[in-house]
């Protein structure tokens, strides 16, 4: 087992960091955006979960540094979902109207679940942090 890392590509934000840290900081802020598109969606301040293909999968935010980043990790004490992992939404405020997002995972992947979904990962990443950053973007 080897501890992977993937980072998604850095995406631009037109809104001042105090903007998109609230709703990034707490998960029961996420519930209007993802609750249509994630089954059992179920979320309070610092924990939540929902169903993939599935999995129940749980997320709990560890660390909080306001503006900057929040830590993420997975919270199963079942072990239904196969991958220890944590993630990173990392903020960098350029200017007043240009923040940018990155996402960034650690997980703990074995030879073979690296060979069959390590490419997805990133795909995945990508596309997230493509989505957070149109959806930030069209917030008024």
């Amino acid at each position: 087992m080897g501890l992977e890392k993937y980072e998604s590509k850095q995406q631009q934000i037109l809104k001042p960091v105090s903007r998109i840290y609230p709703f990034i900081s707490r998960f029961d802020m996420l519930t209007p955006a993802l609750q249509d598109k994630v089954e059992e969606w179920q979320a309070d301040e610092d924990s939540c979960s929902f169903k993939v293909k599935g999995f129940t999968v749980r997320l709990r935010i560890v660390e909080r540094v306001e503006n900057k980043h929040i830590k993420i990790t997975s919270d199963d004490a079942t072990g239904a979902v196969p991958i220890d992992f944590s993630f990173w939404i990392q903020l960098h405020e350029v200017s007043d109207m240009d923040t940018r997002i990155r996402l960034v995972l650690h997980a703990e992947l074995n030879m073979m679940m690296r060979m069959m979904i390590g490419s997805k990962i990133q795909g995945g990443l990508d596309k997230a942090v493509e989505g957070l950053a149109m959806a930030f973007n069209q917030m008024p």
